[in-house]
Formats: structure tokens, sequence, C-alpha cells
């Protein structure tokens, strides 16, 4: 087959800076291509146009034209003319796209289209009590109402999806998916009473509940750490730096044990994730989160959020804890445990690698996905 992904972000060096959902279509994209397909990512809103290869992946990358008026609607038929042309040249079989700010709305195209579910504008802007720009829903639900078929990367944003848009269309789930060859355990010497977070420092993620739950943890280990590793963005309710108020919320003597790397490229991440202890990711809106994923199958013990997703990807008290963010108490004390108890800490660890490969690993994931494909193209 011939398929092609459209996406606000992807992980390479000649783009710009990419997060989870761009990791999540690098990952489908790269089992596809070794497994024979032809795979095309059309990477929109870029800086530049130019065409490279990622591997066995054909990378188109699409720059924003910068229209002074109607720019929503024709940014995104300048969008669909590109691609149409790729799909009528190289005879691409299907597209698929996800649902953040119904980048497809307004597109029609020769081939089937899919949308799966990473978790759209609207869909987080529930889960974090923030209100919504209305051009935004309404971008997002005519981009829904087009689709030939709607997928999603679990069933807690499948279902809140529905009720969110008041869809009456079946949505199946299929996970995000992982290539555990790629993530699994290194050996490395593991930075005694380290705990990381890694993805973007913003109050979704629940980094400023961290500062809250990282002081309570230095109170009782004296020898605790924390690194940070991602981009620091602009809170959107106190319109400053997250990095600064997480900083602001810490102790003196917190604020001693925290550092901050700010980016590194995505192919060095395994690295930190091999020298933590812990690991701690306590998001209050995620979708199929790729961090926890990445986590699980390296071996590393994981406090993560007990929210919504969480348990379709967790096993609580078996692949690692789950916790609600707000309750700082629990969460450290959650932390300590996997600090002070090296056994435990260690079979969490192999217990998340072994579900990880029997649930979301690239191979469980793959025959799912081409099932999808097939049942939407014309039968020869």
């Amino acid at each position: 087959m011939n398929i092609a992904f459209i996406t606000p972000e992807y992980p390479h060096k000649n783009l710009k800076p990419s997060a989870g959902l761009g990791s999540s279509i690098k990952n489908s994209a790269s089992v596809l291509a070794r497994e024979g397909h032809s795979i095309t990512v059309f990477v929109v809103f870029q800086n530049d146009e130019k065409i490279f290869f990622d591997g066995g992946i054909k990378v188109i990358s699409i720059s924003r034209k910068g229209y002074r008026f109607f720019g929503w609607y024709l940014e995104r038929k300048h969008i669909q003319k590109k691609i149409q042309q790729e799909i009528q040249a190289f005879k691409i079989d299907i597209i698929e796209a996800p649902d953040w700010t119904g980048i497809t709305a307004f597109m029609t195209f020769s081939v089937p289209l899919i949308i799966r579910l990473h978790g759209s504008d609207t869909y987080f802007c529930n889960l974090e009590g923030r209100k919504q720009k209305r051009k935004n829903y309404f971008f997002e639900k005519l981009a829904l109402k087009q689709a030939d078929k709607i997928v999603s990367v679990s069933t807690f944003t499948a279902n809140k999806t529905k009720q969110l848009f008041h869809l009456k269309c079946d949505i199946e789930t299929i996970y995000n998916g992982i290539n555990t060859e790629i993530f699994k355990p290194i050996d490395e010497k593991i930075n005694i009473g380290q705990l990381l977070y890694f993805g973007t420092i913003i109050r979704k993620k629940g980094v400023l509940e961290l500062a809250n739950i990282f002081n309570k943890v230095v109170e009782i280990n004296k020898n605790a750490s924390l690194l940070l590793i991602g981009k620091d963005v602009k809170d959107v309710l106190e319109n400053k730096s997250t990095l600064d108020l997480f900083f602001e919320r810490l102790t003196e003597e917190a604020k001693l044990k925290v550092t901050d790397l700010h980016e590194v490229p995505y192919k060095k991440i395994k690295h930190y994730l091999a020298k933590a202890q812990v690991v701690v990711l306590p998001s209050f809106a995620e979708a199929f989160p790729m961090t926890w994923l990445e986590t699980l199958a390296m071996e590393k013990a994981l406090v993560a959020s007990n929210i919504g997703w969480a348990t379709e990807l967790m096993k609580d008290g078996e692949t690692g804890y789950l916790v609600n963010p707000t309750d700082h108490e629990a969460y450290s004390n959650k932390i300590l445990t996997l600090l002070n108890d090296e056994e435990k800490n260690k079979r969490f660890g192999k217990n998340g690698r072994l579900h990880v490969i029997s649930n979301f690993s690239t191979a469980v994931v793959f025959e799912k996905n081409i099932n999808l494909y097939k049942s939407l193209l014309p039968i020869k």
C-alpha cells in the first residue's frame, strides 16, 4: 500500500520542534515502511518547503503561506492542492490525519481519509477546564464529519470526543504502538535518587503540581533530585513562563536539587530514561501518551496520573503507580516508596516492559492498522 500522513509535527532536525503526536506518527510510519509499504508524511505549517527522506519515509515539508485574509481557509486549500498533486503523481491509496485543530477541515481528497484521535483542542480544553476558541471547535467538528473513518488511540478519548462533538458513529480503538527494540533497557549507571520528567513544560502536564510533590519528596529523602527535559511554554492562565512558575513553587531546598535541560534530541531521551531511578509524569490531559510507553518499554518505574486513559495503559501497583496529581502527599509517598524499595522498583520496571510488549509493541499494533487501511480500500 501507498500510505500518507498529514501532521503539524514530526521529529526531525529539518523541521520545527515536535512532541508526542509527532513521535506517535513517526513510530507508525516507520514500522509500515519497514514492512514494505510506501510512506509519505506531509508536515504542515512549517518554515520551509522541502522534501527529504527519513529512512524509508518520504517527508514533505509544507510551509505556511501567511495569507492576510481568510488564512484559516486558504492555508488548508493550499495544503490540499499540494497533497492532491502527490496523490495523483505517486498513486497514494489512503491518508491519515490527527484531530488536532481540524487540519483537514475544508479539504477533500480523491482517496479515503482517516482521522485518528490523538486529542483535539476541544478534548484538551475540556480536560483542563479551559475556554476554547470557537473556530477550533468548528474546524475540528467539520474535519471529523468529513472523515471516511475515525479511530482513536484510547477508548477514553473516543468516548469523550463522541460526547463533545455529538458524534453518532462507532469509533474503533487502536492504541499507540512503540518499537520495543529501540526503546529497551540500556546498561547505564543509575543516578540514585534521581527523578525524571520529560515532555513539554506546561500546566496540563501536571508540571506545577510536580513542584509541590517534589517539595515533599525532598523533605524526606535528602538525596532526591529532579531532572526536567522539555520545552518551556507560556502558561495559559498566568501568561508567563511555566518553568518560572514551577521554580516559584519550589522550596529553597528543592530548588537546589532541580536541573532543567530544556530540550534534547529525541534519540537521546532513552539514555536519560536509563539513568533515572524513577520517572514522574503527573499529567492532567493526554490521549495515550508516548512518554508513558517509552518509560515502560525501558523497564523504568513510573509514577503517573490516574485520570481517564491511565488504566488502559498501565496496571496500578504492577507496572507503576497511578495517583491523582493534586494529592501531593499520596503522590510523593509513591515516589518515596520506589526510591527506597529497589526490589519493587525493578519488578515494576520488568512488569511494565512485558505489558508493553504484549499490548502496545509495533508488532501488535501493526496488523490492526493494516486491517483498518485495507477496510477502506476498493475491492480489487
